[in-house]
């Protein structure tokens, strides 16, 4: 059952490891398949350097396991609420990569200082609020995926989940990878060398639109 997607999903997830933006067992990536009606997502708490294709597990979009003999990822229900809440969203990464990490857990949302930054997110990565107690104890990782939505824009491409880490989106797993990989190097410039001033709008507005807009014009075509 969706085996294409599991190797997709697979192949992404060993991406984190590659990148740094992942130690030992943490992080994780998913998919959502292209009808809308299941995800398939890394097994909870195995290692990276044992995880194959068959290992994932295929969850239907209320969280059951349709497919797979391991437990999926904790992270599942964040997952399913940023999925069933945005469909524009393909792919979730999940990591803690240490320097968005670090603004994370000082609980400061990311402001967009270069280019760089405003090539991949447009605008500043925003930072979700603490848990009520009643919300950890109730649904932990269900109400982190809403916190994440009250803070989160239509096409976001990246959050930072306070005392946590962060969280990236995109049309698939493997471009939800594709802005971890940039998050972390743009957080990791802003504590290396944090400007006075964050981007002026006009340019950061260009830079997005250029690559993102209805008349962009990078790459080819």
């Amino acid at each position: 059952m969706l085996e294409s997607l599991k190797e997709r999903v697979w192949k992404a997830n060993l991406r984190l490891v590659e990148a740094g933006l992942v130690l030992q067992t943490e992080g994780n990536v998913s998919e959502r398949s292209t009808d809308g009606r299941f995800v398939v997502i890394k097994p909870s708490g195995v290692p990276y350097h044992e995880l194959k294709p068959e290992h994932f597990v295929v969850v239907d979009m209320e969280g059951r396991v349709c497919e797979g003999t391991f437990k999926p990822s904790t992270d599942l229900p964040t997952h399913l609420e940023l999925y069933l809440a945005k469909p524009d969203i393909g792919g979730i990464a999940h990591t803690h990569s240490l320097h968005a990490t670090c603004w994370a857990q000082a609980g400061e949302s990311l402001p967009c200082f270069g280019t760089t930054h405003a090539d991949a997110f447009g605008d500043t990565v925003p930072v979700t609020r603490h848990l009520t107690p009643e919300e950890v104890v109730e649904a932990y990782e269900r109400f982190t995926g809403r916190a994440i939505l009250e803070v989160i824009s239509s096409g976001a491409r990246a959050v930072l989940v306070t005392g946590h880490g962060p969280f990236t989106f995109g049309e698939s797993a493997h471009r939800a990878v594709d802005y971890a990989e940039i998050l972390e190097k743009v957080a990791r410039m802003a504590l290396l060398k944090t400007p006075q001033k964050p981007l002026p709008e006009h340019v950061r507005r260009k830079h997005w639109e250029r690559k993102h807009g209805s008349g962009r014009y990078y790459g080819q075509g």
